[in-house]
């Protein structure tokens, strides 16, 4: 990889592929704790977790959920849905012990309320499911109401150690659990983008197409709303059940819905395909999937569409996904990063496009 390509608020940038045997396969999910690195290898139906940061391209994990080994990679471990196995698993969280999985096409979450210490080691709830071998979408097919129960493709889940936050992308929600459930088929507490549970309409107000879901110590939250190319921002999460966001990323106002604002190239302000977000220090860093690269927003907005502060991915504002750097292969830059996380000044990207994780240092 051509490193430059990050930019100058970069440095001391790596590639990290995986398990040599059996490389990532459009990887979507990254997320670090207590300096473990877990890795939702996406393409293979698969967990990775290292007891600590690669700094090598190729490292064997320390453990493989979802399969019994790093070689086999088959949905559902090529049968049907249980406790062990994954269906293109997506978001991920950890506090260093307990781990959380959007098992997105099984429409379901999985918990494990210890680490794991072996390969293919069952979940402890499911939720979005009655039992581990259910997975339709809302529980009985595409056309079922939702209700707090069920889930339908959910790609995001963050908590804070004592609640549970869950993009529920199919169904355009939030759902959130006063307390990490115990008991499979848990009930949400709230909503959040939704009169009600059952609700499936949606206003452009709410979360169109809630992708992932993170809060910060001081409960401000960020939804990655994908479908309106925007992140939507609450000073404060709790208020979220009932009331708009107070900032939008990515557009001027909750009509509005461009692509990059429509304009043929990205700018300091537009976004495209946005799939994840996360705040560092006092501001967000917006992963704009679409224009392969993320924005960094040194302070968190008080109003729409706020003028980005630096970029990690391309050397300027207006260089999106189709450029010189990637005419003839994406290999030298990012191309199409899902999930972003971040580590003191470390920066974790799943850069799933080209089949790799980036870990690079960030000098904001």
């Amino acid at each position: 990889m051509n490193f430059e390509t990050l930019g100058k608020h970069v440095t001391d940038s790596y590639v990290f592929k995986g398990s040599e045997e059996m490389p990532f396969l459009a990887p979507r999910g990254v997320f670090t704790m207590e300096n473990k690195l877990f890795v939702s290898d996406t393409g293979r139906n698969r967990i990775f977790i290292w007891n600590e940061i690669p700094k090598t391209e190729y490292q064997e994990p320390d453990i493989v959920l979802g399969q019994v080994d790093a070689t086999e990679t088959g949905r559902n471990a090529g049968g049907i849905a249980t406790a062990s196995t994954l269906h293109y698993p997506s978001g991920i969280w950890s506090n260093g012990t307990i781990v959380i999985v959007a098992d997105a096409w099984n429409h379901r979450v999985l918990i494990w309320h210890s680490l794991p210490t072996q390969n293919g080691q069952p979940a402890d709830v499911v939720l979005g499911q009655p039992d581990f071998e259910s997975n339709q979408p809302n529980v009985s097919g595409i056309g079922n109401d939702p209700s707090a129960q069920t889930l339908n493709w959910p790609y995001g889940v963050f908590s804070d150690g004592e609640s549970l936050w869950i993009a529920d992308t199919g169904n355009r929600r939030i759902l959130f659990y006063d307390g990490i459930p115990m008991t499979n088929f848990a009930p949400a507490d709230e909503v959040i983008g939704k009169p009600d549970f059952t609700n499936r309409d949606y206003e452009n107000h709410e979360p169109i197409w809630p992708y992932s879901v993170k809060v910060n110590a001081k409960r401000q939250m960020v939804v990655a709303d994908t479908q309106f190319y925007r992140s939507l921002v609450w000073n404060d999460a709790d208020k979220a059940f009932s009331k708009p966001a107070d900032s939008i990323i990515g557009q001027a106002d909750f009509d509005a819905c461009g692509q990059n604002q429509f304009g043929l190239f990205p700018s300091s302000k537009s976004l495209n395909w946005i799939y994840d977000a996360c705040f560092y220090k006092d501001g967000i860093l917006v992963n704009d999937t679409g224009n392969s690269r993320v924005l960094w927003f040194d302070k968190i907005p008080t109003k729409n569409n706020p003028e980005a502060t630096a970029v990690i991915g391309k050397r300027d504002f207006k260089t999106g996904s189709e450029n010189k750097e990637t005419l003839m292969g994406t290999s030298s830059s990012l191309y199409w990063p899902f999930s972003i996380t971040t580590k003191e000044n470390k920066l974790i990207i799943a850069d799933t496009g080209n089949h790799r994780v980036v870990i690079t240092d960030l000098k904001l």
